[in-house]
């Protein structure tokens, strides 16, 4: 069936999301390589995006550990230089649907602080129909729960929602709720999709 609302994860998608590639630039490869191996970032991010502070959780875990507490405060202190730049056509993608009337969710893996800070260098991510963000919700992707919430509250059934993520466990956990899924790898292949679904016009997906 011809999806009746789009739904679209932010990070990789509409916003480059690389904290590796920061780092290497800031501190160089093979220090953040030791880092990385020392210190979980990735899981210290998840408790901002289920909703612990950005401030807190960030700096407890530099202060918990003195070797890399001045790199890891980078992860919230130039934290906006992790999330760029814009993804170009994937931001003509949201537009061009919204100029259709057709609603556009996101459904994004986000903290409450770090995603007000995004949205004041990003003022699209205040445009989305609705918005769907982890920090509020207190869950993330992929637990089914968090489907299960944005099919409540916008009041879509499953079959009409298709959703785009860079992430394969993300779209896994979408398409056992029976979304229709995209696999996000470049804006060029959501554009081909969101045409070969009915919802854009070649022209319109350029």
């Amino acid at each position: 069936m011809t999806p009746k609302a789009v739904v679209f994860d932010i990070g990789n998608v509409l916003i480059e999301w690389q904290p590796e590639r920061f780092y290497d630039q800031v501190i160089g490869q093979e220090r953040r390589q030791a880092m990385f191996a020392a210190v979980d970032l990735h899981a210290m991010n998840d408790r901002v995006d289920i909703g612990e502070d950005f401030t807190e959780t960030i700096y407890e875990t530099a202060d918990a550990t003195p070797e890399w507490r001045d790199e890891i405060r980078l992860w919230h202190d130039r934290w906006i230089e992790m999330a760029a730049p814009v993804i170009p056509h994937s931001l003509r993608l949201m537009k061009a649907l919204q100029s259709k009337g057709v609603p556009v969710f996101s459904l994004t893996n986000f903290g409450i602080g770090s995603y007000d800070l995004a949205a004041r260098h990003y003022p699209f991510l205040r445009a989305f129909d609705r918005d769907f963000i982890s920090g509020h919700m207190g869950m993330i992707k992929p637990d089914p729960a968090i489907y299960e919430a944005l099919e409540t509250g916008s009041g879509v059934p499953p079959q009409a929602l298709i959703f785009t993520d860079d992430r394969a466990d993300n779209i896994m956990a979408a398409q056992a709720r029976g979304w229709q899924t995209h696999h996000f790898t470049g804006p060029q292949g959501w554009a081909d999709r969101l045409v070969a679904a009915g919802l854009l016009t070649e022209k319109e997906a350029a």
